[in-house]
């Protein structure tokens, strides 16, 4: 009898995006329950934005204090821990382009709890080289290494070609989520994200 094939979750993201990481922090739970695969997929926020032409919500002073206030809300009611950062928005581009390489390492979720919870946990600023030494350091990786994926031409165009196959598949923030070609956007979302993963 034939096996029906595994489904998945394609989880495009940025660390720059708290929401983004309010979503890393739920899935874990929601592929338990519908044994789904989670397909990380790093991509670069800034270009998707400035391709697309959407523009941050913090940029309506209106929208911006209510999403804070949101970001707030969803954190308490998944007990998530969450501070905002002082230094936002930070450039990703480092942190991205090593997510490229490292996405195939074993130890990647290691990764992402290191850099996820600098951001929106601990307040650090990811776009400092020095502080994203001691982070990966503390991680248990290689600072040397981290900085050689983040400058290798390979992965510069690999973040690239994601951030251009987002853009292509209709992706215009982050977090986006794909199971097959159904899309959804926002971590607010992740309800139908699992119904789609559980059909």
């Amino acid at each position: 009898m034939p096996q029906t094939p595994q489904k998945q979750v394609e989880f495009f993201y940025d660390f720059t995006s708290p929401t983004a990481y309010l979503a890393w922090a739920r899935l874990p739970s929601i592929v338990e329950r519908t044994g789904a695969k989670l397909v990380y997929r790093p991509m670069f926020l800034g270009g998707v934005m400035q391709t697309t032409g959407n523009r941050p919500p913090g940029m309506v002073a209106a929208k911006g204090k209510w999403m804070m206030a949101d970001l707030d809300r969803w954190a308490k009611r998944f007990n998530t821990p969450f501070k905002r950062n002082p230094h936002f928005p930070m450039m990703t581009l480092m942190v991205q382009r090593a997510a490229q390489e490292w996405v195939a390492r074993p130890d990647f979720d290691k990764y992402l709890a290191a850099i996820f919870n600098a951001a929106w946990r601990d307040q650090k600023n990811i776009a400092d080289k020095e502080t994203l030494a001691a982070i990966v350091s503390e991680a248990g990786f290689s600072a040397s290494d981290f900085f050689a994926a983040a400058e290798n031409p390979a992965n510069k165009e690999k973040l690239k070609a994601t951030t251009d196959e987002a853009v292509a598949r209709g992706v215009f923030g982050a977090p986006t989520f794909f199971v097959g070609d159904e899309m959804h956007f926002g971590q607010d979302r992740l309800d139908f994200v699992e119904e789609a993963l559980a059909r």
